[in-house]
């Protein structure tokens, strides 16, 4: 995945010129900044920081982390506020940060973990987190039409599709599209509160880390 990322880091951004979904991304960017108000915030698999860049001049900081340095460097050229700070790192081993954050996001993450390391995920990500924390996940549906078909499923039920590059290079990439159900049910020992939101093209998971 790293390596595909890396890849594609100067085709990443295509993903958001798709005609069909600008309404969409239109809301989420103005959804998106006011959770963040004033937190510190985690971002995970921040990719090119195209979603860094509306919330950050709200956040009081900013730690964004992906694995891929090929992405980070567009991030960097990108991100005009001084509050972010980029790192690259794995987003299963987080590194042991100087204080907690209260807040984290992940855009278009979630589809790409295997179900088999969603707990382990989930449990590393808390572990940065104060309790009281306000977590947000965003991702795509699957629209027919506008996603990327399925080309198969493993054993464990995670899903996968076929992606060109520019280089005429061919990826089997994880990209696994959950219910609301199973979203919810992911979260529910965490979560104080939480809360599930859906639009055309993609959906939101928002909730509180719980407190103990």
């Amino acid at each position: 995945m790293k390596d595909y990322y890396g890849a594609r880091a100067n085709e990443y951004d295509r993903i958001y010129s798709k005609p069909e979904r600008q309404a969409d991304l239109r809301k989420l960017q103005i959804w998106l900044p006011a959770l963040f108000a004033d937190r510190s915030v985690l971002e995970i698999a921040c990719g090119t920081g195209y979603w860094t860049q509306f919330y950050a001049p709200l956040a009081e900081r900013v730690m964004a982390l992906d694995a891929a340095k090929e992405t980070l460097h567009i991030a960097a050229g990108r991100i005009t506020t001084n509050n972010v700070q980029l790192m690259q790192g794995d987003a299963y081993e987080l590194p042991v940060f100087d204080a907690p954050f209260d807040a984290a996001f992940a855009g278009f993450w979630w589809s790409h973990i295997p179900h088999e390391q969603l707990a382990g995920f989930l449990a590393g990500l808390h572990k940065a987190l104060e309790p009281g924390a306000r977590i947000v996940f965003l991702d795509n549906r699957f629209v027919p039409g506008s996603s990327t078909p399925i080309a198969n499923c493993d054993s464990a039920g995670n899903t996968y599709q076929l992606r060109t590059l520019d280089d005429g290079s061919m990826h089997r990439v994880l990209k696994n599209f959950p219910t609301r159900e199973q979203l919810l049910a992911a979260v529910s020992l965490y979560s104080e509160s939480c809360n599930y939101l859906e639009w055309e093209y993609f959906w939101a998971l928002e909730y509180t880390l719980h407190i103990p």
